[in-house]
This record gives structure tokens, sequence and C-alpha cells, in this order.
């Protein structure tokens, strides 16, 4: 055991020596934060249940209303939007300063986006033939599949606003979140079509992303902003909640009328803005915790593997899931109807198997997401450019110690 703590201690110092002085450790250390509020919060209110010899998604929230307060701890897209407008602000003014063409900076961020997704796409395409052809009911396989696909709607949307950064990088986030308020009005109170909800899930995300893209031009270099975003936010949420209608749950919840994300509400985009007010809030004691090197190593790893762990935290749910099915009776906070207490006690339990088992996921699938090797790349040096990313231009990583990454 002392053997592997020396060997941790020992690559933590090196990732901390390879990371570049002037790198804002705090943007890596709230985008882990935010990937783990995703990962935790999914397998917290995401249930699999057997009936009639086939598997069913549920969730806790539809008999147990009392854990939403879960979903607004673990409800954390809003701050993976908000830094990923500062980054891509960022490195797209650093491209152009040395000289990077739009395609290639937009083909480097994309690229690093879509490959692990193919990965993902080829694996479940031959796990649904070889279920259907061996007999499963298709209602599990739409149940898994639906599991697989549904998170991937994020990652359109954030490629979408990444593609379109030169265009909404300078716009301010009163117009989208006009856009969100008018559409709710609209459906809600005229009785507008609820098809019209679907363009909220542009302009929805596109509030704290530009709110990053603000932050990218120095708009919180003081706390008051912040401590506006936070305050009026959550004063709005509770308002929405309370007297205008919305639901509790900052998460879809089955058999509801109304979702507060898909497509996101007014009540969601107003959550957001709280919650970016206090990651903008947190920025400097995070940097101050970033500073020890183990800690550091463990955000700076999670960062290099960010894509990995969002496209297969699902996938190591379920396989954990369907190898509990080789035992004969369903197992405590696994099979079983979320409906009580105990159901969530046990399915803290399994949080760790489904980690061991995500771990498995991460060692098989992370190569996807390694750059491709480049013979001249001239975007080394321009943060937010890629797995290189904070370091000038000629200076190398020290060897030994992985690059980090910012993308």
């Amino acid at each position: 055991m002392s053997e592997v703590r020396d060997r941790w201690a020992a690559l933590a110092e090196r990732i901390d020596r390879g990371t570049p002085a002037g790198r804002d450790r705090a943007v890596d250390a709230l985008r882990a934060l935010a990937i783990l509020g995703v990962v935790l919060g999914h397998w917290l209110v995401t249930a699999l249940t057997t009936s009639d010899g086939a598997l069913h998604g549920t969730s806790p929230l539809v008999r147990m209303p009392w854990l939403a307060p879960v979903s607004w701890v673990f409800q954390t897209l809003a701050v993976f939007f908000l830094v990923g407008g500062h980054v891509a602000a960022r490195g797209y003014a650093s491209a152009r300063a040395h000289g990077v063409s739009y395609g290639a900076w937009a083909g480097r961020r994309l690229g690093r986006l879509f490959r692990p997704v193919a990965a993902v796409v080829a694996v479940w395409a031959v796990v649904a033939a070889g279920l259907l052809l061996g007999g499963a009911e298709w209602d599990t396989v739409r149940t898994l599949l639906t599991l697989v696909w549904s998170p991937l709607w994020f990652l359109l949307v954030f490629a979408a606003l990444t593609a379109a950064t030169p265009l909404v990088a300078r716009l301010s986030p009163v117009w989208p979140l006009a856009v969100v308020a008018g559409v709710d009005v609209w459906r809600f109170g005229f009785g507008g079509p609820q098809w019209a909800g679907w363009v909220n899930v542009a302009a929805g995300w596109l509030v704290p992303y530009t709110l990053g893209a603000a932050w990218a031009r120095g708009a919180f270099a003081r706390r008051g902003p912040a401590l506006l975003l936070l305050g009026g936010g959550a004063a709005a949420t509770a308002a929405l909640v309370l007297w205008g209608g919305y639901p509790a749950s900052m998460v879809g919840v089955p058999g509801a009328a109304i979702s507060n994300l898909n497509p996101p509400t007014l009540a969601a985009v107003a959550f957001g803005l709280a919650q970016c007010g206090l990651a903008l809030l947190v920025r400097e004691p995070l940097a101050r915790v970033m500073r020890r090197p183990r800690t550091w190593a463990k955000v700076a790893l999670l960062n290099l593997s960010a894509m990995t762990v969002f496209l297969w935290h699902q996938t190591s749910m379920m396989a954990v899931t369907a190898l509990g099915l080789l035992v004969s009776t369903d197992l405590p906070g696994l099979h079983t109807v979320p409906g009580s207490g105990g159901w969530v006690v046990a399915r803290l339990l399994w949080l760790p198997v489904f980690a061991g088992a995500l771990a498995v996921c991460w060692a098989a699938f992370r190569v996807h997401e390694r750059p491709r090797p480049r013979a001249v790349d001239r975007t080394a040096g321009a943060p937010g450019a890629g797995p290189e990313a904070g370091r000038t231009p000629g200076e190398r990583r020290p060897a030994g110690s992985p690059a980090v990454s910012r993308a």
C-alpha cells in the first residue's frame, strides 16, 4: 500500500510540474465537478426495474418527490456550459492571435468531442443487434438504448454552440434569456404549441455559454456580478416553482406534465444562473485547493477523460444491472422499484460498484479521446485549443507527465 501511495505521489508531482504556470486550474476543477454531478445524478435518479421479462426505466422521483433537492445538487449542466463558453471564447481568441484558421480551430475542438462518440455508437449497435438476435424483449433493448442515446443531445447542443462561438461570444445573455421567457409565456400562458419549447434547447443553454464567454472577457473580475447571478437566479427559481407552476425537480420525471430539462424551461435557466453565480464565486477557493499536487492530479486526469466518463457512465450502470440479473432474486437498489428510503440507501451502496464498472470502460475506451498526432501544431499555446493547451509555443511538457487538456 505504501508503494502505491509513493507512486501516486510521484505521478502527482510530475503532473503538477508539467502544468503551465499560467493555467487557470479552477476552470478545470469546475468542469470536473460538473461532470461528476451529471454522472452521480444519473446513477441516483435513474433506475431499471424488471417486469414481464423485460427491463423498464423509471426514477425514484416518481414515487419520492421529496428527493427533488437531489436534482438541485447534481444537475450541473449549466456549469459545464459556463466553462465551455469561457474556454471556447479564450481558445478562439488565442487561435486568431496565432494565425490559426476558424476551420482548424473548430475541427480540432469538435473532433475531440465526437471521436469518443463513434466508439459508443459502434459498441451499442453491436450490443443491440446481439440482444435482439438473442431473443431479448424489444422494450428492454429500447430502454437500454434510450439511456445510452438520451445524454447525447447535450453533445449536439454543445458542439453547435462551440462551432458558433465566433457569432455568439459577444452576445449578451439577456437575449437568449428573453427568448426562453417568451417561449414559456407562449406555451404555458397562452396555450401555444408544445413543440415551441424545443427552441429553448438552444436558447436555454446559450445563456450559461454566453456567460462563460463574458467571463473570458473579464466581466466577472469583481464578485458583485456573480453575487447578483446567485441571488437573482435563486430568487427567480423559487418564485417560479412556488407560484409559477414549474416542478421542483430540475431533471425530467417520467409521467410529469412538465419537464424542467426536456426542453429547458425558464425555471431551469434561472436555476442555472444561480449555479453559474456560485461557480464564479468559488473560483478563488478552488484555485487555492488546486495548488495541492495530489488534488490537482485527480482533476487533471479526470479532465483528460471527461468525454469518456460522460459517454460510458450509463453503460457501466447498465452492465452492473445486467450482471445482477444472474442472481435469482431482484437485488435491492438495483432491480427493485424505487419507492422507499431503503431503496435510496441500497442505491448509495451500489455507487462504488458502478464506479468500478466505469473504470473498466475508461481503461478500454479512453484511447478514443486522445488527440491524433500532428506533424505541426500551430495551436499550441492557445488556451482551450487542445490537450497541450496553456503552454507557450515551443514549450515542452516534462517527460513522464501527462498532458492536461482544457478542450
